[in-house]
Order: structure tokens, then sequence, then C-alpha cells
């Protein structure tokens, strides 16, 4: 894994994702993410629907991004 040239303050993020219910969605759903961000640690657990997102990009650059790939997310706790 490559590391960051500069250090950046990373954000912890949650999403609910309805239509991701199994492990194809997951992994389209981790690809969408990292589209945006390649170096984001991702966690998608299709049994709860949500994911964890490490990155220092903003929540609506993966927000935009899930959407476009199909996969609508809500912020979740």
């Amino acid at each position: 894994m490559k590391k960051r040239e500069t250090e950046t303050e990373e954000f912890l993020m949650h999403f609910h994702i309805e239509n991701m219910t199994c492990g194809g969605c997951a992994s389209s759903v981790t690809r969408a993410i990292q589209s945006v961000d390649p170096m984001a640690r991702v966690t998608a657990d299709p049994a709860t629907r949500k994911v964890e997102i490490l990155s220092d990009h903003p929540r609506d650059a993966f927000e935009g991004s899930l959407k476009e790939a199909g996969y609508p997310a809500t912020p979740a706790s």
C-alpha cells in the first residue's frame, strides 16, 4: 500500500446503503469509494448494509460516487 505524500487529517465516515445486499454489491461499493480515494480504508458489511470509510476526502465526494455507481448512500452513525 502506498503512503500518502503529506499527512492530512482523516475522517471516519459511516453510510447506510439500502441496496448493498451481497458480497458482490460490497465489492462494487468498495470500488466506487476507492475511485474517489484509492487510499481510503473501507469496511463494507452487506448484512447490516453499512459502510465505514476512513479518508481525508469529503463525505459528499463519496456520496456522489456511490450514487453514480447505483448505490445511493445516506449518512449513518
